[in-house]
């Protein structure tokens, strides 16, 4: 069983960060999910959605190209490929009602259509 601190040798600077209320849900959620050791964060961009790329974040195993950090202790991996859209992104949760859910606010998006789930770079 590896640990995300037993990892901190492979941890390197953060691609994206996560404020203090999305780390407080992914940790909740993550806590939900069945326990199977070292589940991080995994945040991506694929093709698709109305403006060309779009976000994607599962909880799922590190591989060998994964960047890896920890923030408020929640491990994040983000592959080489999406780091390459997602450095300096910041993800936030919020719990309204209207407009709630995970946001990225990502400063390399060219532009992004109104539900917040795709871009354009």
């Amino acid at each position: 069983m590896t640990t995300i601190a037993q990892e901190s040798s492979h941890t390197q600077e953060s691609v994206v960060n996560l404020t203090a209320s999305a780390a407080r849900q992914i940790a909740e959620m993550l806590s939900k999910e069945e326990a199977t050791p070292a589940k991080y964060l995994r945040v991506f961009v694929e093709a698709g959605g109305c403006s060309g790329m779009q976000y994607g974040m599962v909880f799922d195993e590190r591989r060998d190209d994964d960047q890896i950090t920890e923030l408020h202790g929640v491990g994040v991996i983000v592959d080489g490929i999406s780091a390459n859209y997602l450095r300096g992104s910041t993800i936030d949760f919020s719990d309204e009602l209207n407009g709630g859910g995970f946001k990225i606010n990502n400063p390399n998006a060219h532009s992004s259509c109104g539900c917040g789930k795709s871009f354009s770079a």
